[in-house]
């Protein structure tokens, strides 16, 4: 039988395979056989891990020297995510098995103390701020990395952290430092953008995330045919943000930072504006006197609304608290998954972890995370997989983990342009590069907006749309379709739909004040 052949009968990810050997069912990725086909699955593990050796060595010894440290660190780190993938079969999650969060579980923040100043420089200088750095700016049409995208005032994500991080030092007289975690695709520009902060009271470091090859869907073995990532993108790719653990220890900071008497890092993607230090949280951790020290690992998580119920969410299972993600969910589960009774809570990705407890877990090689496959089409063609791991699914590794149920404000993610113009509008006052809610907005919640992605989906032609930015004071829900744009001065209130069909052009006049209004057909004014 040729080896492409054996291949069709191991778990290829999450997609549907016609098998023409008896014996075997696909179930959502998971290839089910009967025992006395143990010793063939046994025999092909063996095989595929062989192969695997065998490409990843061509590899290294085509790489240069002073680049193959670096190189074999990776792919040790590859090579036991190919294993685990290759070992796992069935879900990951017994349904059956999922237990009501217990009381104890979640913690409300508004029951947590705010401690005095003096005690605040003392925690502070127990603080490591990460920043998940790795994700590039594609997806709103821009070149480089996404933290460098101007998203108020003409400042990037990265302007407003470094601007939160030196109030912080400057009003306590601390050093909390700043640490960046980069791909391979966002690293070269950040070390030169970070070059500018250099006169600032923050002290920045950077450390690479891992770089793995990725493989062919069909016989698993890498594309890659040359070590140098750069000379060919398309076959290479970070592991997902589950990799901070070990990368963190690989860049020497874990170590630094442990020497220096710090005990916890407060980690969120650099996106989420709403991901400042917390004060209130830093001192549960560290002064609460029920509390001290016991919380490995604390998950900021806020209730679900209609537009969250995808997001990952907090269960108890096998007597730990541990985050549940929709792709992990059989499907027949996946309506309950999305009940915003049954499973109140998502996560925001603001996590709290203790840094000798990430010292000792990777010490005792105990660090295990659900694989998530990652199917992807290139477009040469290819149909590969990346092999991923998420931060949050950690939890359950580390000791007394438990739940903050955060103000909603914590998360203010930017992942579309709507919403760039959600913390671009007078919705949100800008101070020491944090953001928060205007007090003339009546309620807490932020407007529902739906820009159409065949003219708003870029960011350079998203502005390009507005004059200025609309006044969403008073706004509850905005859908924009089509060829439309705003004049200055333009007030949203209540429900506003604008829909200019195929071939039409809507122009919103400046000064026009919109209020549960329906707009569709042709508007021009023109200039004469």
């Amino acid at each position: 039988m040729s080896w492409e052949n054996i291949w069709r009968v191991l778990r290829l990810g999450n997609f549907k395979l016609e098998i023409p050997l008896g014996g075997f069912e696909k179930v959502r990725g998971h290839a089910r056989a009967g025992s006395g086909n143990q010793e063939f699955f046994e025999a092909t593990k063996k095989e595929a891990l062989s192969l695997l050796h065998k490409e990843l060595e061509k590899l290294e010894d085509a790489c240069p020297n002073v680049k193959k440290p670096d190189l074999s660190k990776n792919f040790r780190g590859f090579v036991q995510l190919y294993s685990r993938f290759l070992e796992e079969s069935g879900p990951s999650v017994d349904w059956e098995k999922i237990e009501k969060l217990q009381n104890d579980a979640v913690r409300d923040y508004n029951t947590l103390e705010k401690p005095t100043t003096d005690i605040a420089h003392e925690m502070l200088n127990k603080l490591v701020v990460v920043k998940l750095n790795g994700g590039l700016g594609t997806s709103m049409g821009c070149h480089g990395p996404k933290s460098v995208i101007a998203v108020r005032n003409d400042l990037t994500f990265l302007d407003l952290t470094v601007q939160q991080i030196e109030h912080l030092n400057k009003t306590y007289k601390v050093n909390v430092p700043l640490v960046l975690m980069n791909s391979f695709n966002t690293d070269e520009d950040t070390l030169k953008i970070i070059r500018k902060y250099k006169n600032l009271q923050v002290e920045i470091h950077t450390f690479n995330q891992s770089c793995f090859p990725r493989i062919n869907r069909d016989t698993l073995m890498p594309i890659a045919k040359s070590p140098d990532t750069q000379a060919n993108l398309e076959a290479w790719y970070p592991p997902g943000h589950g990799d901070f653990y070990q990368s963190f220890e690989n860049s020497g900071l874990l170590s630094k930072f442990l020497k220096e008497g710090r005990q916890y890092c407060f980690l969120s993607n650099v996106d989420n504006l709403g991901a400042t230090v917390d004060l209130n949280i830093l001192n549960f951790l560290l002064n609460s006197p029920n509390e001290k020290g016991q919380h490995e690992f604390v998950m900021e998580v806020t209730e679900k609304t209609k537009a969250d119920v995808k997001g990952g969410t907090l269960i108890h299972y096998e007597n730990k608290l541990r985050l549940l993600e929709i792709a992990q969910v059989p499907k027949e589960h996946v309506d309950e998954f999305k009940s915003v009774k049954k499973f109140k809570y998502f996560n925001t990705n603001n996590l709290w972890v203790k840094l000798d407890a990430i010292d000792r877990v990777l010490k005792q090689n105990i660090l295990d995370m659900e694989i998530i496959i990652n199917n992807k089409h290139l477009d040469n063609g290819l149909n590969i997989i990346q092999l991923e791991t998420a931060v949050g699914a950690a939890m359950k590794i580390f000791e007394g983990g438990i739940g903050i149920n955060v103000p909603r404000s914590r998360f203010l993610p930017v992942k579309k342009t709507s919403d760039l113009l959600l913390v671009m509008s007078n919705l949100y006052n800008l101070k020491n590069g944090s953001l928060t809610m205007s007090p003339q907005r009546m309620f807490p919640t932020t407007p529902l907006i739906k820009l159409g992605d065949a003219h708003f989906a870029k960011v350079k032609e998203f502005l390009g749309r507005f004059s200025n930015i609309p006044d969403l004071i008073e706004l509850d829900h905005l859908t924009v379709s089509g060829d439309v744009t705003f004049g200055r001065g333009v007030i949203l209130k209540g429900t506003v739909i604008i829909i200019a069909n195929h071939g039409e052009r809507i122009d919103i006049p400046s000064g026009a004040n919109l209020e549960n209004k329906i707009i569709t057909g042709n508007l021009r004014i023109l200039s004469h």
